[in-house]
């Protein structure tokens, strides 16, 4: 069985990805890395190069700005990846710059690909999902985060990135795969204050047109991170790539757990949520199979 990881990154330092720590995570399960790095002005590309030269490849890309519409750049860029990956490779490991896997789900991961390799229904991995917010000591707990996304998908180019690459299609459809116990740790809103803001800014000239972008700026010139709907305190460990970032954190922001800010929609269907293990109405962008 041969794996093969892909990301996409552009501006990694100025934004505080952990790119480095993330492609680390995935490393020692895959045989080779595909990295495209889009044009950037912060010596990102040198960072990569840095990282594991026997192991990664690198795609320099440029990005088309003008692709505004919901994101779809993030997917173009990603599709670049996909097609890069030789034919040899059995499975595709997808990793964005700001996720990192822990060392302790590895051996269930490469176990669940090694399970369905020849199983050609299952056409991905579904990996569940921690999402950090403001500092390294909480999660968001609401429904505006995404519980499950695919991670791993076959190396069919009939997959596509879909939308703004969060998920993928294959000719127009969901994908068939397996949900697995195995999470991805989400830290891209663990970042400081004002380099949070900038990177919004960044993110926001991804999806919108010039005119929306101006209704955005008051909202990224308010944003604070005290004002969540709901999180809760992490009390596990984190990735041990991850210990450099943790230690270092040199900010502070105020939280507060027994805080819920909800409607009374959002109030019942959060409690539904939590009793039951069952989220309403949720946006599925795969397929369980059993």
């Amino acid at each position: 069985m041969k794996v093969c990881g892909f990301t996409i990154v552009r501006n990694a330092i100025k934004y505080s990805y952990p790119v480095v720590e993330s492609i680390k995570s995935i490393l020692p399960i895959c045989d080779k890395i595909v990295v495209a790095v889009g044009n950037s002005d912060d010596g990102t590309l040198e960072l990569i190069k840095s990282i594991h030269p026997d192991k990664i490849t690198i795609v320099e890309t440029v990005w088309d700005d003008t692709l505004r519409a919901g994101g779809q750049v993030l997917a173009v860029e990603t599709n670049k990846t996909l097609d890069a990956i030789a034919e040899d490779f059995d499975w595709c490991f997808y990793i964005q710059a700001d996720e990192v896997v822990h060392e302790k789900y590895l051996p269930i991961i490469r176990n669940e690909m090694e399970r369905w390799l020849n199983h050609p229904k299952v056409e991905g991995l579904l990996f569940k999902y921690l999402h950090f917010w403001g500092t390294f000591d909480f999660v968001g707990v609401s429904r505006k985060w995404y519980r499950r996304e695919i991670r791993i998908v076959r190396n069919d180019k009939r997959i596509r990135s879909f939308r703004d690459a969060q998920g993928f299609r294959k000719e127009d459809r969901k994908l068939n795969v397996k949900l697995i116990d195995a999470y991805v740790y989400h830290y891209g809103w663990v970042r400081p204050p004002e380099v949070i803001k900038n990177k919004m800014r960044s993110f926001h000239a991804l999806y919108h047109s010039d005119t929306a972008l101006e209704e955005k700026v008051t909202e990224v010139a308010d944003f604070d991170y005290s004002e969540i709907d709901a999180v809760k305190r992490f009390n596990d460990t984190h990735p041990k790539i991850m210990g450099d970032l943790v230690k270092n954190l040199n900010w502070h922001v105020q939280l507060d757990e027994s805080k819920i800010k909800f409607n009374f929609k959002g109030y019942i269907l959060f409690w539904i949520e939590k009793l039951f293990g069952y989220r309403l109405f949720e946006y599925k962008n795969y397929k369980i199979i059993p």
